[in-house]
């Protein structure tokens, strides 16, 4: 879209080529809080955001929290996981601290080549054209000092709160939304229709598109169909 715009695409902490957070810490209020920053650096409100998942949740709570400053919003399986029956804090809190002393022994893994971490890429993401997964892998890489190479986010990313997601706190941060809102789906995700869950409700006016053929990735999945339908909501079309 560079073309057409003139686009901003950071890096939240512990992910690209951002620093990684001293001891792990990864909230969405601190992602939320890192955007306010960028924004107020940028000044160049009304800003227009995208986002992906995570950076799709930050998206649209940053323009809850500041609907002045936000004109439209397209957020990509941003609304977080389907709702989970509720589990007790004690083992909440007890699973989350296992977790944390795990990954304070694990070593972030090296491929010897960026082929190795291509063919990685492909596992994971099977709907991956081959072209796009290489440029993933190429942008996410860091090479080692004995020539390997590791991923660039911070494992800690992978982390979970133990305070689970607050479906509550979260449709009052989206109701406060007062832009226009483009909610994305790949038909084969995970994520659910949130339509039929009810998380769609939570906003004023919102379109949601479902793509076919696409798993949580949709941008990286479908590309050309994903430029499409987000271009026809930018133009107001």
């Amino acid at each position: 879209m560079v073309d057409e715009y003139c686009v901003y695409a950071p890096d939240l902490r512990g992910h690209g080529d951002s620093d990684w957070s001293i001891g792990g810490q990864y909230s969405m209020t601190e992602f939320v809080l890192d955007v306010s920053v960028l924004a107020d650096v940028l000044d160049r409100d009304p800003l227009t955001i995208i986002g992906h998942s995570l950076g799709g949740g930050v998206a649209l709570q940053y323009a809850g929290v500041c609907p002045e400053r936000v004109v439209k919003v397209v957020s990509i399986e941003g609304l977080g996981p389907p709702m989970q029956p509720p589990r007790s804090a004690h083992e909440r809190m007890k699973e989350w601290i296992g977790h944390m002393r795990q990954f304070e022994q694990r070593k972030p893994r090296r491929y010897p080549s960026i082929d190795a971490a291509v063919t990685r890429m492909e596992e994971e993401n099977p709907h991956l054209s081959e072209e796009m997964a290489r440029h993933l892998t190429v942008h996410g890489l860091r090479q080692n000092d004995d020539g390997t190479y590791t991923w660039k986010f911070d494992n800690y990313v992978r982390i979970h709160s133990p305070y689970q997601f607050n479906i509550e706190d979260a449709r009052d941060i989206w109701n406060q939304i007062r832009c226009p809102v483009l909610l994305v789906r790949g038909d084969e995700s995970w994520a659910g229709d949130p339509e039929k869950d009810g998380r769609a409700s939570a906003f004023h006016d919102y379109c949601l598109v479902t793509i076919k053929d696409a798993g949580h990735w949709v941008h990286h999945d479908r590309l050309e169909e994903f430029l499409k339908v987000s271009r026809r909501f930018l133009l107001g079309e």
